[in-house]
């Protein structure tokens, strides 16, 4: 069974979702499978856009290697550029870092906050 389908689909779809019934299907899709906590564009701890909490030291994980530099042993720091899209992540020590972990993460990162343009234009209308 493909985990990002819904992801995918959610990200290319031009229906605007709010933050809150994103979230739930979010939800919804991950208990049954059918989406990897990995890829999701909203986060279930904040309750918010996974662009606006990614910083928080409870998206690190030595484990997986989400925003964790595994040479230097450190939390990877984490940089969002609302207005331009961008989203980096690199180790504070030697300046690298790079995971397919944090890919995925900065890659959800980037699709969240075109959906949290999508839902506040959506509002504006």
């Amino acid at each position: 069974m493909n985990t990002t389908t819904l992801a995918s689909t959610t990200r290319l779809n031009p229906v605007n979702r709010t933050l809150p019934v994103l979230l739930a299907m979010e939800d919804d899709a991950e208990d049954v499978g059918r989406l990897s906590p990995d890829d999701r564009l909203t986060c279930h701890v904040h309750g918010r856009w996974i662009h606006e909490c990614v910083a928080s030291p409870l998206h690190v994980n030595p484990i997986t290697r989400h925003r964790w530099c595994r040479s230097c042993a450190t939390a990877l720091t984490v940089s969002v550029d609302e207005l331009s899209g961008d989203v980096t992540m690199s180790c504070p020590r030697c300046g690298h870092g790079e995971s397919a972990a944090s890919a995925r993460l900065i890659a959800a990162c980037r699709a969240s906050l075109v959906a949290a343009r999508r839902s506040s234009g959506s509002r504006a209308a």
